[in-house]
């Protein structure tokens, strides 16, 4: 019998296949691959010239599919009119936003068309995907002069197959990327983080056997920490083939049989097996090997559940002491652009005694997970549902649901992510509730061995603060959000009188609390922006959080300044949220080293317990 997510793994990857997109390839850097990062060409087009014609028809739509920058024309008569040069125009570094890069680019939205010129090899018997792990928002793109697909999605991979299309010798690959807001996507227009544009994150050409190990799941079952439970997914014309899986460190090495699509359950006892946790972040060589593929993973094992109000990680209780961050590096400043810029955060964050970390509000960079892995982080995965979308619009909610199930396959076997939330902050509505329900339910037809969740909304009565959503019934915490202290309840002194109803009989994690301190200014602990109020804050927020019966976790806001089209004042903020633990310029602020003291004496108070 074919369990619910073997269904949908199988459904997605023909489903997709047949609108010639193609399911993301797991652990695509593990490929043999031509990194196409580096120095693009790039064209500012604010009226999308290069994409419609002056009647606003998409050339690549017209009969004679002609006029697009897309083609990358360069003149060969002098008489010919050609209205753009990519050869001639600047370049911006790619993976990269373009707002960070080029100070008239600094608060554009709309579109920029990229171009790469590079050399390739073609081989027979082979195959070949341009993978894009990340471009905001909107992408079109094309493989000389020819159109690949379109992508919407500012935070998850895409790839198309090129194979019919890579040239021996120079190729074009030109992409259009639009990050304008709309109202009907995911995110909406109104964000508190800025709306960085382009291609920010790794384009990879990779080169695959004629039939390929596109995906798998190698974890240990959902409750059962001695058995692996998972599958694989093979690609290609030869479908039907002998799989083997040999994880060398413990001597362990089985196979199993592909059907006639592909597909095959993994199904394994395992002994003598170091879970993977903070303390002890082990990471085992896994080696899928197919009769015409091969892959290699690192990968730990761990079982996360929750029992009562308690979170089990390995079987024992598990308290979160975790920060919130966003995929933002102040000190170059804009999107991470390496491997150091990622490890640099994390770093920050073990600084704090985190043992947990909250990657808001949307898919961050498959590299920062593999590093949590490495570096003992646990990892709450979040996708940009965020405050008020368009609830009742099926093609904004396929968007979403398209988003959460790329963000669940690209990471299903990082032992680090225990968590997958469906949004932030989402005001109720018959409407909202239907929507966000679903995706709670598509998250757990995915996978069945993690934790749901999201960031929810509290109201007020008097002096009780009250948790009662009627999405909570169907997470796995009690997860909100509350701002006592900087939007309500008065000075932090004044925040003591709140206690907490909360309606559900389940581990409760604080997913938010914080306020706004500019770094070097000092004053007395009741005037805003200073680091004396956001540490009196922080101390107050202790106190009133630590009577809540069966909290477990929680994720301040924030680890770092972040950029914000929404906070312009201009002595504290400059478009500057500042809620951060750590200044624009990396400086850590007093309340940096509150948390980290109060998490340092919480990891033994609760140890102690244990």
């Amino acid at each position: 019998m074919i369990k619910i997510s073997s269904f949908f793994t199988i459904f997605l990857f023909f489903f997709l296949s047949s609108f010639g997109q193609q399911p993301i390839i797991q652990n695509i850097a593990s490929r043999n691959n031509l990194s196409l990062n580096g120095k693009w060409n790039y064209i500012i087009d604010p009226y999308e010239n290069g994409f419609y014609d002056y009647r606003r028809e998409a050339f690549d739509q017209s009969k004679s599919k002609v006029g697009g920058y897309y083609d990358d024309k360069r003149s060969v008569d002098k008489s010919e009119l050609i209205e753009y040069n990519f050869d001639k125009s600047p370049t911006l570094k790619v993976p990269a936003d373009w707002n960070s890069q080029e100070e008239r680019l600094s608060l554009y939205e709309g579109t920029v068309w990229y171009r790469k010129l590079f050399m390739a090899k073609p081989l027979t018997g082979k195959r070949y995907v341009i993978y894009f792990a990340a471009a905001n928002y909107e992408s079109h793109v094309y493989l000389n002069g020819k159109k690949l697909g379109m992508h919407k999605g500012g935070f998850t991979p895409f790839q198309f197959e090129v194979t019919d299309l890579l040239k021996a010798g120079e190729n074009s690959l030109v992409v259009k990327v639009d990050n304008t807001r709309k109202k009907d996507e995911v995110p909406t227009i109104n964000t508190d983080w800025w709306n960085y544009g382009g291609i920010t994150r790794d384009v990879f050409l990779a080169e695959l056997p004629d039939t390929y190990i596109h995906d798998y799941k190698v974890q240990l079952a959902k409750g059962n920490a001695n058995f692996i439970d998972g599958f694989v997914q093979l690609n290609g014309i030869t479908k039907s083939q002998k799989v083997t899986i040999n994880i060398p460190e413990i001597a362990l090495s089985f196979s199993v049989n592909t059907d006639e699509k592909g597909y095959a359950d993994i199904k394994q006892a395992v002994k003598k097996l170091t879970y993977w946790s903070p303390e002890n972040p082990k990471l085992y060589q896994v080696k899928i090997s197919s009769e015409t593929d091969e892959v290699n993973d690192k990968i730990g094992f761990r079982t996360i559940e929750t029992k009562g109000k308690d979170i089990l990680l390995n079987g024992k209780s598990v308290f979160l002491r975790g920060i919130s961050l966003h995929d933002e590096n102040p000190l170059i400043p804009g999107r991470p652009r390496s491997e150091g810029d990622l490890r640099m955060l994390l770093t920050w964050a073990k600084e704090l005694n985190c043992n947990f970390v909250r990657l808001a509000h949307y898919p961050h960079n498959e590299e920062m997970v593999r590093l949590a892995d490495e570096m003992g982080l646990l990892v709450w995965a979040e996708v940009p549902v965020y405050w008020t979308i368009a609830w009742e619009n099926p093609d904004t909610y396929n968007n979403a649901q398209n988003q959460l199930s790329d963000l669940i396959t690209r990471d299903k076997n990082r032992a680090s992510v225990i968590i997958w939330s469906v949004g932030n902050e989402t005001p109720l509505s018959d409407p909202r509730n239907k929507f966000m329900g679903n995706l709670v339910d598509r998250a757990r037809s995915l996978d069945n061995t993690r934790l749901v969740s999201a960031a929810l909304e509290l109201h007020r009565d008097g002096n009780k603060v009250i948790v009662d959503d009627v999405l909570g019934e169907k997470l796995d915490l009690a997860s909100f959000n509350e701002y006592a202290g900087w939007y309500w309840g008065g000075t932090p002194k004044e925040i003591t009188k709140y206690y907490f109803d909360i309606k559900y009989q389940k581990p409760v994690v604080i997913t938010e609390f914080g306020g706004d301190a500019l770094a070097g200014f000092h004053a007395d602990a009741d005037t805003k922006f200073s680091e004396e109020y956001q540490q009196a804050l922080y101390e107050s927020q202790f106190k009133i959080l630590s009577s809540i019966d069966g909290l477990r976790g929680m994720t301040p806001w924030i680890l770092v300044d972040f950029r914000s089209p929404r906070r312009p004042h201009p002595i504290y903020q400059e478009f500057w949220n500042r809620k951060g633990l750590i200044s624009d310029t990396g400086k850590k602020k007093k309340a940096f080293f509150t948390l980290s003291d109060y998490y340092n004496k919480l990891s033994k108070s609760f140890n102690q317990k244990k």
